[in-house]
């Protein structure tokens, strides 16, 4: 008897369950949406980046993006489609792209990209373009196809560059790591990767900024700072319009000063000051080449020598790159000195400290104060006049 109202306990059950599947459409497999179909496509499309498979990426609809992926490392890339909007036999997706570059990311780079997929006459979805989403910056082979380089510390990535073209940039990055090395030391990745567009317009694109913030700016870093672990790797991107004037000095000292970024971005944080920052990135950069004071810094000597110098050190505002030409030079002429007067007097070893202990203070009201104490024995109001007397013995 036991056994039989087991049985017919399991006969209700199961009658249950199968009026309730039946009673709540469960029979039937619920309607495909416009999202899941864009994200199915769109794993296809980065299985066949990741599979080097260009039939494949073909099958997926728009050709022209493989050839300018195909010489990519990547460790990773996929969608993540977040919405689709479809308007009869058109469809607009957007989606996170999330890729890795290989031997270089330490975590994926995120972009967010917008689709539109297209009906085919078979009657299945296929991809008709692929551009960033509004004001989102462009990713590198949104500009054309991909060139790379290598170095022994280097990758450089370029579009409508030649090879031995982006391998000049691979030997001045190569040459840059160990410098920075000798200066930082080696607790970073001591590894870079460089990206040089076509332009400026090119590089403003990949920033997601106006061209005119980074006119007459040679390079520029991104990353993030704070030391996150899973932070992807900083990319130091070109603008080879100002880069393209420069000597054989100077185009060292802008990567030696990029890379500089990069190694210390795990020390910098938001109390630690542009002048310091950029003070020390610009000491790292001219360390050995033998150039003066007077060559390193010509728009502060100017002032000084007029009589102007300058009362404090620069602030974060005066480092804007839409401000003054001469105020900007100023800033990072007078952060360069300050970090050489450390140098100098205090010595290398307690320059480092010094930096470090800023960027890790939780405050930055006081963070300079506590940190010159500890590093310096000084405070800051102190160091200042010293700094005011050095500029004057050294360019005066």
């Amino acid at each position: 008897m036991a056994g039989q109202r087991r049985i017919r306990g399991v006969r209700t059950v199961t009658a249950l369950l199968l009026a309730l599947l039946v009673g709540c459409g469960g029979a039937h497999p619920p309607a495909d949406t416009a999202q899941d179909a864009a994200q199915r496509l769109l794993d296809r499309r980065a299985a066949a980046v990741l599979a080097h498979d260009a039939d494949a990426y073909a099958a997926t609809g728009e050709r022209a993006g493989y050839a300018r992926l195909r010489s990519l490392p990547l460790a990773a890339w996929s969608y993540r489609v977040t919405s689709a909007r479809r308007d009869g036999d058109s469809l607009t997706a957007e989606a996170e792209l999330s890729y890795r570059v290989d031997g270089y990311d330490r975590a994926p780079v995120t972009a967010a990209r917008t689709l539109r997929l297209a009906r085919t006459a078979a009657g299945t979805w296929a991809v008709a373009s692929e551009r960033p989403a509004p004001k989102a910056g462009a990713q590198l082979w949104d500009q054309g196809a991909v060139t790379v380089a290598r170095g022994a510390h280097s990758l450089v990535l370029g579009v409508g560059r030649t090879g031995g073209q982006l391998r000049a940039f691979a030997d001045l990055a190569d040459r840059a790591v160990p410098a920075v090395s000798a200066a930082w030391g080696e607790d970073w990745a001591r590894h870079v990767v460089v990206l040089v567009p076509g332009s400026l317009n090119g590089m403003a694109a990949l920033l997601g900024s106006p061209a005119a913030s980074y006119r007459g700016i040679a390079a520029v870093t991104t990353g993030e700072t704070g030391g996150a672990s899973r932070a992807p790797a900083d990319r130091i991107i070109v603008n080879p319009d100002a880069y393209g004037v420069l000597g054989p000095v100077g185009r060292q000292v802008v990567l030696t000063h990029e890379t500089a970024h990069v190694a210390t971005r795990a020390h910098t944080g938001p109390s630690t000051p542009l002048w310091l920052s950029e003070g020390y990135a610009d000491w790292v950069g001219y360390r050995g080449t033998g150039r003066t004071p007077s060559q390193v810094a010509p728009e502060l000597q100017k002032a000084v020598t007029e009589g102007r110098t300058p009362t404090a050190l620069p602030a974060d505002e005066d480092f804007a790159f839409t401000g003054d030409a001469t105020r900007l030079a100023r800033a990072y002429e007078s952060g360069w000195l300050a970090c050489r007067l450390i140098a100098a007097h205090w010595g290398e070893a307690r320059l480092d400290a010094f930096y470090r202990a800023v960027g890790a203070h939780p405050r930055r009201t006081d963070a300079l104060e506590h940190a010159m104490k500890s590093t310096l024995s000084t405070t800051p109001e102190a160091f200042t006049t010293t700094w005011r007397t050095y500029a004057e013995e050294q360019l005066g």
